[in-house]
């Protein structure tokens, strides 16, 4: 059994802590652990030097691929209706109005009916206004009369003004509100066009089918630039910073960092980092699970490379056990990175400073009882 440690403060102490509360925060100080030579050997303690690493540091994240905002089109049934049929299918892709889907609705047959109504009654009333005017230049009608007679224009050509927008709304466009008007002849359905170019990414409907105004039919997407929604452990946030280099080795797409979350997911507790890939997003799908790897600041402080298993936890911060002629220095360091062989740290450490590797649950267990008394 190791005897009691006593604790001190440490000479060196660590700068504004990179990455936030649970790694070293400023103020930690050190914690001196009094070993001898047989308590060490007695431990298997196994000690190797600390590299220095130079140059910008990756991590590496997981993170999934989703479409932008901005470049999805959701089609959606301009009216009441039944889907008689749908002419393109998922991953197909579609270019700017394009045909999609033909919808019958008695609705559209009931707001052509009113337009024309409405339309009769436009011509009814230009008409009266014109004879009216003839009649006033004539002096046959009083003023009162034709004043009347414009405002009975006026209003008839808002209804109509008000039957052809919701034409529009329903799916109609003006050539063939144009031919209506024209020709008199009602349709019974409509053909819904494609709102942009790009690829169908979802389909809400088949053929068959009784819809609601509204309601989704499909999904469009424009996939030449794609983002991609990183889980970011909150410890390491504050190392990012927006316009950070971000790859997905593994499919050689590259993009920047576009922002980085300032809420944070209470089950996870992580933030959401979302960086666009503007080279080789054609090889990402939306939906695609990947790992990226993103650049951290440098942030002025020195960086070391040491074992993996080097590093332990306590009181949410990161520990390195520093070999003395008494035995050990617990010293708080800031994690930057983690592989299977090695861990990327920051803190204030000398190139021949030596780190245990082995007997670590001795040394932390000493550490939690100095930590405590």
């Amino acid at each position: 059994m190791m005897p009691r440690v006593t604790r001190r403060a440490g000479a060196s102490l660590l700068l504004a802590g990179l990455f936030g509360p649970a790694l070293a925060q400023p103020g930690t100080p050190d914690i001196a652990l009094r070993l001898d030579e047989r308590q060490v050997r007695s431990a298997g303690i196994d000690l190797a030097r600390v590299e220095p690493e130079s140059g910008p540091s990756e991590i590496a994240l997981p993170g999934q691929v989703v479409v932008p905002p901005n470049q999805l089109r959701v089609v959606a049934a301009p009216a009441t209706g039944l889907i008689e049929a749908i002419f393109v299918a998922p991953d197909e892709r579609v270019r700017a109005g394009q045909a999609v889907v033909r919808l019958r609705s008695t609705e559209l047959v009931e707001a052509q009916r009113l337009f024309l109504q409405a339309a009769t009654a436009a011509d009814l009333a230009k008409e009266k206004l014109r004879r009216d005017e003839q009649l006033f230049r004539e002096r046959v009608i009083a003023e009162r009369r034709l004043i009347i007679t414009r405002a009975e224009t006026r209003a008839a050509e808002a209804a109509l003004d008000e039957r052809t927008q919701m034409l529009s709304l329903l799916g109609m466009g003006d050539g063939e509100v144009e031919a209506l008007r024209r020709h008199r002849r009602i349709q019974q359905g409509l053909v819904v066009s494609a709102p942009m170019g790009g690829v169908v990414i979802g389909r809400a409907a088949t053929p068959g089918e009784r819809v609601a105004q509204a309601a989704p039919l499909l999904t469009v997407a424009d996939l030449r630039t794609l983002w991609i929604n990183i889980q970011v452990p909150i410890a390491r946030a504050p190392a990012l910073e927006n316009n950070a280099r971000v790859m997905v080795p593994a499919l050689g797409a590259e993009g920047f960092v576009l922002r980085v979350g300032r809420t944070a997911d209470a089950a996870t507790q992580s933030v959401l980092a979302t960086a666009e890939m503007n080279v080789g997003a054609e090889a990402l799908r939306p939906g695609q699970a990947v790992t990226v790897t993103l650049q951290v600041r440098a942030a002025g402080q020195p960086q070391w490379r040491v074992p993996a298993g080097s590093v332990v936890r306590h009181r949410e911060r990161s520990w390195v056990f520093l070999r003395t002629r008494e035995g050990f220095l617990a010293r708080p360091v800031q994690v930057v990175n983690e592989t299977a062989q090695f861990v990327s740290i920051r803190g204030d450490l000398s190139p021949d400073a030596q780190v245990a590797t082995r007997g670590m649950l001795a040394l932390l267990a000493e550490l939690a009882e100095a930590d405590q008394s």
